[in-house]
């Protein structure tokens, strides 16, 4: 993601936890379990994964490999219906589960092709299948549902979830907005293939994550057949809906290349999207192999979001794109994309990296050297980057003070000044080993700050406490940089 902290409204917010809904849902695993009569070989899994600032997002007892979505989408009304095919693997034995979706009317459940039992309360879908699920057992869980899927507004003021547009829809899902338009385990730290087939009327177009396997068009409509391919976080999923201009090739080694841009858009966008080949050539080169199947943008119109999403090989903009957030946001596939977040409060991982990845890009392209920007933060000099102020101090990048500042200026750039801190101490050849290092050993998986703070040490031969104490966990601005 780039740039919320320029369009976001701070709120109080800061969490969605709802009791109420929470003692709901214990409630309805007691009445599931007295239904069925006889002794529980299992236990419940957990509605929620504790996680720092969205404690309700995720479930416990299970871990997701694959989703299949089918999604039939009529724009002018807004409704949706939606079939969702979830395969995974029993973490403990399981006398019932829950899934994460906000809103829809579910219709109807299915484990192993035997009817269900479920229940709704607030965000958690509890399902109670036929026979309970020993512990290792690989199961299949159908959902179908409909209705007009949300949008809802983050703690920091943001929208996220499924957003109408004036010719269709765009749905965005970071942090757990994708539990808006598909029922799932909605934490970063259970990744897992995504397949989407989305059916819309003649004249839409509609775009995915990864490679377009198919595109048929018949008397209802047109079915676009989409194939994730890697592993992917949930929030990185995306579906959009519209009258796009769509354009497609191959990098030169290759790589598919699938952008669909709001017509408003294109003349606008068509510079820094010519750039996409050159990015990620020199991506491979900084980084290590592209680790996707395809690349490309979607375009909305008009400042549609007011934000840009790193969406898995396809990120989203919320208007014509430069230069510099091309490089942000394709940087994120290595980074935040392919090594995911364990938890939210690991986001500067993935904003401090792709920050750096553009100090990078302007060393490598007649700007701005790296030290360059980093003394500008330091001094606040706006003539360097015009977002270096004070504000980049107010806490420690690894210590966000709660959901509502996950996307403020020290997860972007005082962390990218805690890599460049990294760089000094360790050297040119041992800093850029790291990186590649960090991208490959951690490829499709999550990662937490204390593993990247290890590996980082275990990597370079170097302590690098004084750069964790000052840089990552201080919370007032060194006294020299």
């Amino acid at each position: 993601m780039d740039h919320r902290t320029r369009t976001r409204t701070r709120t109080t917010r800061t969490t969605r936890t709802r009791p109420a809904a929470a003692v709901a849902a214990v409630l309805a695993l007691t009445v599931l379990s007295a239904c069925t009569g006889g002794p529980v070989q299992g236990r419940p899994g957990a509605s929620g994964l504790r996680d720092p600032y969205f404690p309700r997002a995720g479930n416990g007892g299970y871990d997701v490999s694959h989703y299949g979505i089918t999604l039939d989408y009529a724009p002018d009304s807004g409704e949706l219906s939606g079939t969702t095919e979830i395969t995974a693997a029993a973490t403990q034995s399981l006398s019932a589960f829950n899934l994460d979706l906000d809103g829809m009317d579910v219709e109807s459940v299915t484990v192993d092709g035997k009817d269900a039992r479920f229940n709704r309360a607030g965000q958690e879908l509890t399902i109670r299948p036929a026979d309970d699920l020993k512990k290792g057992a690989s199961f299949r869980t159908v959902v179908r549902y409909s209705g007009k899927p949300r949008s809802f507004q983050d703690p920091d003021g943001s929208e996220e979830g499924w957003i109408r547009t004036e010719d269709g829809a765009i749905a965005v899902g970071e942090p757990v907005g994708s539990m808006a338009w598909f029922p799932g385990n909605h934490h970063p730290s259970d990744k897992a293939r995504h397949d989407v087939r989305i059916t819309v009327p003649s004249g839409y177009e509609a775009v995915s994550n990864g490679v377009l396997e198919s595109r048929v068009s018949d008397a209802d409509g047109t079915t676009f057949q989409w194939r994730g391919g890697a592993p992917m976080a949930s929030y990185l999923a995306t579906v959009a809906v519209g009258r796009y201009q769509v354009t497609t090739g191959r990098t030169p080694d290759g790589l598919p290349l699938y952008s669909a841009v709001d017509p408003s858009e294109a003349k606008r966008s068509a510079p820094a999207l010519a750039l996409l080949p050159k990015v990620l050539a020199w991506g491979d080169k900084k980084f290590g192999p592209y680790p996707f199947n395809s690349a490309g943008a979607i375009v909305e119109r008009g400042n549609t979001l007011g934000y840009a999403l790193e969406t898995q090989t396809r990120p989203v903009y919320s208007s014509a794109p430069n230069e510099e957030l091309i490089v942000h946001e394709i940087a994120h596939q290595w980074f935040g994309n392919s090594v995911s977040p364990k938890s939210w409060r690991d986001m500067w991982l993935n904003e401090g990296f792709a920050t750096y990845a553009q100090w990078l890009w302007s060393e490598d392209h007649d700007g701005y050297t790296a030290q360059e920007k980093f003394d500008g933060f330091y001094e606040g000099d706006t003539d360097v980057d015009d977002e270096a102020g004070d504000d980049i101090w107010a806490f420690p990048p690894a210590e966000p003070p709660g959901p509502e500042y996950i996307s403020d200026p020290p997860v972007y750039h005082r962390a990218a000044m805690v890599l460049h801190k990294i760089r000094q101490e360790v050297g040119d050849p041992a800093f850029f080993s790291l990186v590649r290092g960090w991208a490959a050993e951690r490829r499709h998986g999550s990662a937490s700050t204390d593993d990247f703070t290890g590996y980082a040490e275990a990597r370079t031969g170097h302590d690098l406490d004084d750069v964790w104490d000052t840089w990552l966990y201080g919370k007032a601005k060194p006294a020299t940089p």
